[in-house]
């Protein structure tokens, strides 16, 4: 059989090639809005984060994905953001790697 193809994205924050479904992606929509989005397929601009809660914590304290995505956050997204990353995490831990 054929191997399947892994897509692969980069972190903006550790700069790491890791698989998509790995990551997780804050998109910008042409309305300016940001957003987490778990699917992916979101239409705008998006930026790919390990789901490490380490490394959503570093984008935090040096504001990368504000850079990244030429927009000011909030402490509320960042921390809704951490929030998310360290749900995802344990139940990855819990339940293995599927979804």
């Amino acid at each position: 059989m054929k191997q399947r193809k892994i897509p692969m994205r980069k972190c903006v924050v550790s700069n790491e090639m890791k698989p998509k479904k790995d990551m997780i992606r804050i998109v910008r929509s042409k309305e300016g809005e940001i957003s987490i989005d778990p699917t992916g397929k979101m239409p705008g601009r998006g930026a790919y984060l390990s789901m490490e809660p380490e490394v959503v914590q570093k984008s935090w304290d040096q504001k990368i994905l504000d850079r990244v995505l030429n927009d000011t956050l909030t402490d509320d997204f960042y921390q809704e953001l951490l929030d998310y990353v360290s749900h995802q995490k344990a139940r990855r831990e819990l339940f293995g790697n599927g979804k």
